[in-house]
């Protein structure tokens, strides 16, 4: 009986997370509220409050839960035992696909609170799942920098040029409906490869 109250408490809490993706994703974060959200999902707004401090704390959740599947994919990528190189491509290439087959999870995470995490001291403070991605990505970078297959710049702007890179892909297919945009996965095909061979031994002078 306790462990059937246990999974129905775990399955409202996930029924509440479910909702209030959509309503991020839909109104944003300035036309949240909590009791928008309890209208939705046919409770008083003090019931949420039982799970949930705010909406804050929802959107805080939602975007770990983001963070935290992105971390198990770089894993499980790392795990195939690929080169290294192939690894960072397939890393940046399964990060576009999940974004487009995602985009509520992808327009709540990038989209909603620029500063769910706080500043930017802040977030590499706190051990957040936010963070061990950032980290974990950066950590593949950094061990392609060090065997010569990128090279000119530090991991950090390295890792971070090519993210912006891929996030520029999924932004544009997510928020662009009035020009006729080429696929967005041969966007990103063409600029990984493009950016992956730019930034290697071949292109730049290592110092």
């Amino acid at each position: 009986m306790v462990e059937k109250k246990h999974r129905d408490k775990e399955e409202f809490r996930r029924a509440i997370l479910e909702v209030a993706r959509e309503v991020f994703s839909s109104d944003g974060y300035g036309n949240f509220s909590m009791r928008k959200l309890a209208r939705r999902i046919g409770y008083s707004p003090t019931t949420i409050y039982l799970y949930f401090k705010d909406k804050d704390d929802l959107l805080y959740c939602l975007c770990e839960e983001f963070f935290a599947e992105m971390y198990l994919t770089i894993q499980r990528i790392e795990g195939e035992g690929a080169g290294l190189l192939e690894t960072l491509r397939k890393v940046l290439l399964v990060y576009v696909s999940f974004g487009l087959a995602n985009p509520e999870h992808y327009r709540v995470a990038f989209f909603t609170n620029p500063t769910t995490y706080g500043s930017p001291v802040e977030f590499l403070e706190n051990d957040t799942m936010s963070r061990r991605n950032y980290l974990k990505y950066r950590e593949l970078v950094a061990r392609c920098c060090e065997a010569g297959l990128l090279c000119g710049f530090d991991a950090d702007t390295l890792a971070q040029v090519l993210w912006a890179g891929v996030h520029g892909v999924i932004s544009a297919a997510l928020h662009t409906m009035d020009f006729p945009l080429v696929h967005p996965t041969v966007l990103a095909e063409v600029m990984v490869d493009s950016l992956l061979k730019g930034l290697g031994p071949e292109r730049i002078v290592c110092p």
